[in-house]
């Protein structure tokens, strides 16, 4: 099947949220792009990286390129943006890939997966190894031009109403998660939902949802999760790393100058950096006020991170298509198990001493 094609055709038919979006406007040579994304305006962080997305290019292109933002709902649906960028019906998204595991499970590992790289081994995998070639290939499948634009960090293992004892605590639990994490947690029973940022509270708070991950604490504390729930378990298993992903519909990026598609490649690689440092910077503090609301900051027992463990090993190896995911996932083990020997040699052993001598 030409999928191309087929989704030029096809993309949001049903719901008709993008049917009305109009082609990039040209005027003296200027063109105007509209980049849709996954998050809420003033969402933490995330609206931050794709905004910061849209200025720049608009400012270092001096407007011959002028990108405006539409947030979630604003045009398209949160996770109907991949498939509107993909038809065309709009230009470019900010995202999380892994949000899009339905079109195909191999875009996870362009934002994160259980068990699986922490930010500074994925973009040694993406930028030192096959990671960004392997992102290009996906990306012809769908008429996309992708870079990675954002990362979280380690994101927290989330909010839970009631502590977790064990493995059978997640039986029948309705919880928040996407990718192939949630993948895995559906695997010990829980009911896995997958909740776009900016409805999140409403679920969590009517009890339409048991429990729920979002980010870290500072993300976590802008969205008042500590308002509706107790038990805060701050080291997951599902996101060691988490990605943020700008694409370009390919034909677009394809008609514009070498220029300007150097400045959208360049721009996504600094915004990538900037946001991983916002994150990891703001945590800290976060943490210590969320604690000072009264939150029980909790770690899971080994009994739970061992099921983790089982869980993961499953949802990454059933999706082997004998294909691109097979090639991305082998690749990805590779420079993971590559990238880590040395960081634990090293960081991990000067980490471990410093801690011991510096108190």
């Amino acid at each position: 099947m030409n999928r191309r094609g087929f989704l030029k055709g096809t993309a949001l038919a049903a719901g008709g949220s993008a049917a009305a979006l109009a082609a990039p406007a040209y005027a003296q040579g200027k063109r105007q792009l509209t980049l849709v994304t996954s998050w809420a305006r003033g969402m933490a962080g995330l609206h931050d990286a794709a905004q910061a997305c849209a200025d720049r290019i608009t400012a270092l292109t001096d407007g011959q390129l002028t990108v405006e933002l539409k947030a979630a709902g604003e045009l398209v649906g949160a996770f109907e943006v991949f498939d509107a960028v993909s038809a065309g019906q709009a230009d470019m998204y900010h995202s999380g890939d892994y949000y899009f595991v339905n079109q195909h499970p191999a875009y996870a590992f362009f934002a994160t997966v259980p068990f699986g790289m922490t930010a500074q081994e994925q973009i040694n995998w993406y930028y030192r190894a096959d990671g960004h070639a392997l992102h290009d290939e996906l990306g012809q499948i769908f008429g996309l031009k992708s870079f990675l634009a954002g990362n979280t960090g380690s994101q927290a293992g989330g909010w839970y109403r009631r502590e977790i004892t064990s493995p059978e605590d997640f039986q029948g639990l309705k919880f928040r998660m996407p990718g192939l994490g949630g993948q895995a947690l559906g695997k010990l029973g829980a009911s896995v939902q997958n909740i776009p940022g900016g409805e999140v509270y409403q679920a969590l708070s009517t009890g339409a949802i048991d429990g729920t991950e979002w980010v870290g604490p500072w993300a976590d504390e802008k969205a008042g999760f500590f308002e509706v729930a107790e038990y805060y378990y701050t080291a997951g298993f599902h996101e060691p790393g988490t990605a943020l992903s700008l694409a370009t519909n390919r034909d677009l990026f394809e008609s514009l100058t070498p220029v300007q598609q150097g400045i959208i490649e360049t721009v996504a690689a600094q915004v990538h950096q900037e946001t991983l440092a916002q994150f990891l910077s703001e945590n800290g503090a976060a943490l210590a006020r969320l604690s000072g609301q009264g939150v029980r900051l909790m770690t899971f027992p080994d009994s739970v991170w061992d099921a983790f463990g089982q869980a993961a090993i499953e949802a990454l190896e059933e999706n082997r298509d004998g294909d691109i995911y097979d090639r991305v996932l082998d690749s990805y083990r590779a420079s993971m198990k590559s990238s880590s020997a040395w960081i634990q040699a090293s960081e991990g052993t000067y980490r471990a001493q410093r801690d011991r001598v510096m108190g």
